[in-house]
């Protein structure tokens, strides 16, 4: 499946924004965007220009792409998904990405990263109902649970990034059992219970031009 390969402290540059792609890098000051504030390029520090409104709503896609991990085409069968499906077309979009099984490892704790959460997925260390699945791009239904393998339980990355999750806290709509190394969805997230400040609905004015 094709994927971003290259430099992802760059994208966080091009946003003005962490994107929280490294995990734990992002809090120190080795982050890229406390040491260089701005664009990456040759003419990055030649000042920012103000941007039209396709510009706006361009940005915003863009972000929200790079913080799930998403290549435009995923993004945007995502966003024909929710499009698709009743409710408010944003808030499902965020729903049908929060759902997708390489966030619900990372909103665990497994992984200090979605892209961390996404490898470990792909390397078959991830059980959805005691089963392996190796497709980050499962989408999970209420009542299923989510579980690592446990030959990784008690390395120290992982249990670092459970650590590190719990001071931080958890979203309400998953159950973590800790000494099971399991989590379970409890119910459909609302757009209040995602810890996210992704304005959706500039992304859906693009999409619907």
């Amino acid at each position: 499946m094709a994927r971003y390969i290259g430099p992802v402290c760059r994208l966080c540059r091009r946003e003005g924004k962490k994107l929280y792609l490294k995990g734990d890098r992002c809090q120190t000051a080795k982050c890229a965007v406390e040491r260089r504030s701005y664009p990456p390029g040759q003419h990055g520090q030649a000042g920012t220009r103000k941007l039209s409104t396709y510009g706006v709503q361009l940005r915003e896609k863009q972000r929200a792409k790079r913080i799930y991990g998403l290549l435009e085409r995923q993004f945007r069968r995502c966003f024909q998904t929710a499009d698709r499906l009743r409710g408010v077309t944003g808030t499902v979009l965020m729903q049908l990405l929060e759902r997708r099984l390489d966030n619900i490892v990372y909103r665990l704790g497994f992984a200090p990263s979605r892209r961390a959460a996404r490898q470990l997925v792909r390397h078959g260390h991830i059980l959805v109902n005691g089963k392996k699945v190796d497709i980050p791009s499962y989408r999970l239904s209420v009542g299923e649970e989510v579980s690592i393998e446990e030959k990784l339980r008690q390395t120290k990355n992982v249990l670092a990034s459970i650590e590190q999750m719990d001071k931080t806290g958890r979203v309400p709509w998953l159950e973590y059992i800790p000494e099971m190394f399991k989590g379970k969805i409890t119910t459909i997230p609302a757009r209040e219970d995602i810890p996210s400040d992704i304005q959706e609905q500039i992304i859906i004015e693009l999409y619907s031009k």
